[in-house]
């Protein structure tokens, strides 16, 4: 099954696993860090449960929307969040996203995402630069909230 191209980017982030993944589940956290660099989201929307679906939508800088939805395959409350991903214009061309959260011991959180099954090598290489940029707005965010401990 590994045989599509697949991309894994890892992250330690300064807020407890609670936290990062309720910025992974909660629409309202979603919609201050999710896509792209200079991306704007639009709505967000998550039932985060194995059978459950999300539903997002972004724009980007040069003004085109993007739609992004499928179903959550794993649904482990603070440690594991997996699901399919499929873009509303492609989607004949559907991978799968699987993300751990780790906590470090030092009130933060070692994150690995697997992005696996992508339709040829230049798709992936998008994603990375679309995850890396996502990633870095997370971070920024989980810098400003801290380490809390606040039940989500």
């Amino acid at each position: 099954m590994e045989d599509r191209p697949s991309l894994t980017l890892r992250r330690r982030f300064a807020a407890v696993p609670r936290l990062v993944y309720k910025a992974w589940t909660d629409p309202a956290m979603i919609v201050m860090w999710w896509g792209p660099t200079g991306a704007k989201t639009l709505s967000a929307e998550t039932d985060p449960r194995p059978g459950g679906r999300y539903h997002i939508v972004f724009t980007t800088p040069d003004g085109e929307t993007h739609d992004v939805s499928g179903e959550y395959q794993e649904a482990e409350e603070f440690s594991i969040l997996s699901f399919g991903w499929m873009w509303r214009t492609l989607p004949d061309r559907a991978s799968f996203v699987r993300l751990t959260f780790v906590d470090d011991g030092k009130g933060g959180t070692e994150f690995t995402m697997h992005h696996s099954q992508f339709y040829d090598e230049p798709a992936r290489d998008r994603h990375i630069e679309g995850w890396t940029g996502a990633l870095d707005k997370l971070e920024a965010l989980m810098a400003g909230m801290g380490r809390s401990t606040t039940p989500a």
